[in-house]
């Protein structure tokens, strides 16, 4: 998902001690497939409650989200409304790889292969109209600010960020900067280890903060030819050009200056509207947001929606929220706050 420009983008590892009393705007779709992708048992099997119903997502979204909100980050998640038109080719070939991973992880969980299994296992999660909703409700008795896009998620979460509602935007998709993120923080909802290799091993992850215009002027070029750099690659609405990665994109780039440059001098042939597709990050369809409210947590509804509903442990539900409250009265205390609310 996303473009890749890892590689030409220097990022600042921070903590989230960096990001307290900060508003992030998270690319909700993002952010939960990545919990369905990564919260799962050993041969890739997801969480799940006694109806045989994913509750992966909701696991994620509740303990991360404490974790976020006892640091003291106020965290708005963005969801995405109807893609652009150029997407359903991307949609489906996303589909295509889904359902053969699916296939691949029920034959390799036959077989006893239990890494091949959980690798296909995430590469198959899937995200329901009702885990969407399921995701919202849960944020919304948490007491965080759910925000629909008309669109993209992540370009409404740019809009925000740049506008100063957000201070950042934070996803794992580079298609942020795109949509001109000024700030991306990466791996915010990943856990502090991520499995290396096949051997089991694990690496230290931690946050990742990626500063947009700092990058271009490093990089010595502007936000649109990032956007040509990344159509050269390949983005969500195109397949890239054979043999050109992020590295040879931006020396390209930078001798000719954008893709028409390219095309008269080096005579390569496209096969995608590289205009329709710039078009679609320079000019996303915008909304009104007004500042993000936050609220108490519904402690009522979250055993509700955790415990009676998703058979969730209860103990350890009380327990948790417990252990946010008090968190969330320590920071009141700090700031001098006459309410949780007003902390917000």
């Amino acid at each position: 998902m996303g473009t890749k420009l890892a590689d030409i983008m220097k990022a600042e590892i921070i903590s989230l001690n960096d990001l307290k009393d900060r508003v992030i705007a998270f690319d909700a779709f993002n952010t939960v497939y990545a919990f369905l992708s990564s919260i799962r048992q050993p041969d890739g099997t997801p969480l799940m409650d006694r109806k045989g119903r994913v509750t992966s997502h909701l696991s994620g979204l509740f303990y991360r989200n404490l974790n976020l909100l006892e640091a003291g980050v106020r965290p708005v998640y963005v969801f995405d409304g109807k893609p652009p038109e150029l997407k359903a080719a991307e949609v489906d070939r996303r589909k295509e790889i889904r359902d053969a991973a699916y296939e691949e992880w029920l034959v390799a969980k036959e077989e006893g292969r239990i890494e091949d299994a959980r690798k296909a296992a995430q590469a198959s999660s899937r995200l329901t109209t009702s885990m969407i909703e399921e995701s919202k409700n849960l944020l919304a008795a948490l007491g965080i600010p759910v925000i629909q896009a008309p669109s993209e998620g992540e370009a409404l979460a740019a809009q925000m960020t740049r506008a100063n509602i957000a201070w950042a935007s934070a996803s794992q998709d580079n298609d942020s900067f795109l949509y001109n993120c000024p700030r991306l923080v990466r791996n915010l909802t990943i856990s502090g280890r991520r499995r290396a290799s096949r051997s089991g091993s694990y690496k230290a992850v931690h946050p990742e903060l990626v500063d947009l215009d700092m990058n271009l002027r490093l990089l010595g070029i502007t936000r649109e030819q990032l956007i040509d750099i990344a159509i050269l690659v390949g983005t969500d609405y195109n397949d890239g050009v054979k043999g050109i990665g992020p590295k040879t994109a931006l020396k390209l780039i930078k001798k000719h200056l954008d893709i028409e440059g390219i095309e008269a001098a080096e005579d390569i042939q496209y096969n995608f509207p590289y205009d329709e597709i710039r078009n679609i990050f320079l000019n996303p369809p915008k909304a009104d947001i007004s500042k993000p409210k936050w609220h108490d947590f519904d402690k009522d509804n979250l055993m509700r929606i955790l415990c009676n509903e998703h058979d969730f442990s209860l103990s350890r539900v009380e327990s948790s929220l417990q252990r946010l409250q008090k968190a969330l009265e320590e920071l009141r205390d700090s700031t001098e706050q006459s309410s949780l609310t007003d902390f917000f």
